[in-house]
């Protein structure tokens, strides 16, 4: 756990008690489970540097026709893991 000083979020009672299920699901406490969602997920700006970075690899241009498709990929992905796909 971090050794930052403590904040407030503001949340709905619901999504404080399914925090605090998960949570002890895990064996963890709301503050870490937090922590970990944050670490896990990337910013819009660290995406675009692994996707130049990835294009880079594979010898590829990063044109924006490249960072569309690839845009269009991860959405049919995220349709499926959500059970959206049509």
């Amino acid at each position: 756990m971090s050794s930052s000083k403590p904040t407030s979020i503001k949340a709905t009672e619901a999504t404080r008690d399914r925090l605090r299920l998960l949570a002890q699901e895990r064996g963890t406490t709301i503050t870490e489970l937090l922590e970990e969602l944050a670490q896990s997920r990337l910013t819009r700006s660290e995406q675009e540097q692994r996707a130049r970075l990835a294009a880079a690899e594979l010898g590829l241009e990063y044109t924006e026709d490249l960072q569309q498709a690839g845009q269009s990929a991860w959405d049919k992905i995220r349709a499926h893991q959500g059970g959206t796909a049509a």
